[in-house]
């Protein structure tokens, strides 16, 4: 069973920067594609970005965050980040980390969830 915990959201003004971080645990290996999605209320959830889970560590990005937003990861800590720059209003909502033993893009683009892990709420307001 694997456990995931997001942790960084906050109340931040249009322009400025967040790290958000997920902790996993459990039974995960380095082969888990993890990804962040995020849902607004009265919205559906959107794949934020994900990351695959082989060596070359190719990535996704929605097309409302590229250029702006980076994901990363650190294996040997089970650990994977979000950070965020240039917040836009239209960025909040909560976000949560979620991974998937296969397609990093079947993560992102389909859904395709093993777990998911509580949400961050994230607030762009000025």
């Amino acid at each position: 069973h694997v456990q995931l915990q997001a942790s960084g959201g906050g109340l931040v003004q249009p322009g400025s920067s967040l790290r958000l971080s997920c902790a996993a645990s459990g039974f995960i290996s380095d082969y888990y594609a993890i990804g962040w999605f995020r849902q607004a209320p009265g919205q559906e959830p959107e794949g934020v970005s994900c990351i695959s889970g082989s060596s070359d560590a190719s990535t996704y990005y929605a097309d409302s965050v590229k250029g702006r937003f980076t994901i990363s990861r650190d294996n040997a800590k089970k650990m994977a980040y979000l950070q965020m720059n240039n917040l836009k209003p239209e960025d909040t909502a909560v976000y949560y980390c979620a991974v998937r033993l296969g397609s990093w893009l079947g993560l992102c683009q389909r859904f395709e969830i093993d777990y998911r892990g509580q949400g961050t709420q994230v607030t762009v307001s000025s």
